[in-house]
């Protein structure tokens, strides 16, 4: 499943291993997008449990299944 999730602020490249492999990517806007593909619905829940525990605000979800398929 290819995932896009977009957190508010600015988060810092080392917290990577925390969401699984998504790539941490810094947006002009202030907010941080994570991007990348998981194996599961299971992973998504996960990487989501990763961003309360951290008190990250969540501002945008987006899944695709074909774009996994694609990559």
């Amino acid at each position: 499943m290819h995932c896009r999730i977009h957190i508010q602020g600015h988060l810092a490249s080392g917290w990577q291993d925390r969401f699984l492999g998504l790539r941490i990517e810094q947006q002009e806007a202030g907010t941080t997008l994570l991007v990348g593909t998981l194996p599961d619905q299971a992973a998504l829940y996960g990487v989501l449990l990763q961003l309360i525990r951290m008190d990250l605000v969540l501002l945008l979800l987006e899944t695709s299944e074909e774009a996994a398929q694609r990559s």
